[in-house]
C-alpha cells in the first residue's frame, strides 16, 4: 500500500493520464466501428437467409453456416485468423484495421440472430397485408418489417456492443494500442499492479456504465406499449 500512495503522483502523471484516454478512444472507436459494420452485415445477412425459394437453398446454407461457425470460434481465434490472413495480401495493413475486421466477423455473427429473432417477432398478417398491397420481398422487409422489430432489435444489440466493450482487451495480445495494452506498458515501467489494472477496470467501468444505462433506456423507451396500456374504463349510461 505504501508502494501505491508513494506512485500515485507519477502515475497520474499528465503524460500517463493523455495515454489513457487515447487508449480508451481508440478502444470505444474499435468497438463503435466493428459493431456497427457489422450490425449492417447482419442485416443483409439475414436478408439472404430468409430468401425463400429452392434456388437460394445455397445461400441459406452458407448463411447459416457463417453464423454457427463464428459464433462458436473465440474472439482471439479470430483475431489471429484475420491478422495471419490479411499478412499474407496486405503487407502493411494496420494492426486497428485487423481488429475492426476481426470485431466486424464476430458481431456480424452474433447480431444476425439477434436480428432474426426480431424479424420473426412481427406477425405474419403484417405481412400478409404488405403482400397483397403488391409490395415486394425487399420493400416489405424494409417498410414493414423492419420499423416493427426495432423494439425487439436495439435493446440486446446495444447490450452486445457495450459487453463487447470489455473483450477488446484480448486484442492486446496483436498488440494494438488500446487500454489494456497501455496498462501492460504502465506495469512494466515499474509502477503497481494493482494500481495500474485497478485503474483499468475503473476506466472500462466509465466506457460501459453510460451505455449501459442508455440501453436500459432504450429497451425502456422502445418496449411494446401493450403491457403499459392502462384498460379503458366502458362508461356506463
Amino acid at each position: 500500500m505504501d508502494r501505491i500512495i508513494a506512485q500515485l503522483p507519477r502515475f497520474f502523471s499528465e503524460r500517463n493520464l493523455i495515454l489513457l484516454l487515447e487508449s480508451a478512444g481508440l478502444t470505444l472507436a474499435m468497438t463503435a466501428l466493428g459493431c456497427l459494420i457489422g450490425f449492417f452485415l447482419a442485416l443483409v445477412l439475414v436478408y439472404l437467409r430468409k430468401t425463400p425459394g429452392l434456388w437460394a437453398l445455397p445461400l441459406r446454407l452458407v448463411c447459416v453456416a457463417y453464423v454457427e461457425v463464428f459464433r462458436r470460434i473465440p474472439f482471439l481465434v479470430i483475431v489471429y485468423l484475420v491478422l495471419f490472413f490479411i499478412q499474407t495480401v496486405i503487407r502493411d495493413a494496420s494492426l486497428f484495421t485487423v481488429a475492426v475486421i476481426a470485431i466486424c466477423l464476430y458481431a456480424t455473427a452474433y447480431t444476425a440472430e439477434i436480428i432474426r429473432a426480431g424479424l420473426e417477432s412481427v406477425p405474419q398478417q403484417q405481412i400478409d397485408a404488405a403482400t397483397a398491397m403488391n409490395l415486394g420481398r425487399f420493400r416489405t422487409t424494409l417498410w414493414v418489417v423492419l420499423p416493427q422489430s426495432m423494439p425487439v432489435i436495439v435493446p440486446p444489440s446495444v447490450a452486445f456492443a457495450v459487453g463487447f466493450i470489455k473483450d477488446t482487451a484480448l486484442v492486446s495480445q496483436v498488440g494494438v494500442f488500446e487500454l489494456t495494452f497501455r496498462g501492460k506498458e504502465l506495469n512494466n515501467q515499474g509502477f503497481s499492479a494493482v494500481l495500474v489494472f485497478g485503474t483499468i477496470a475503473f476506466v472500462y467501468f466509465l466506457m460501459s456504465w453510460p451505455l449501459s444505462l442508455y440501453g436500459q433506456y432504450l429497451e425502456t423507451r422502445l418496449a411494446a406499449p401493450r403491457s403499459q396500456r392502462r384498460p379503458r374504463k366502458i362508461r356506463q349510461s
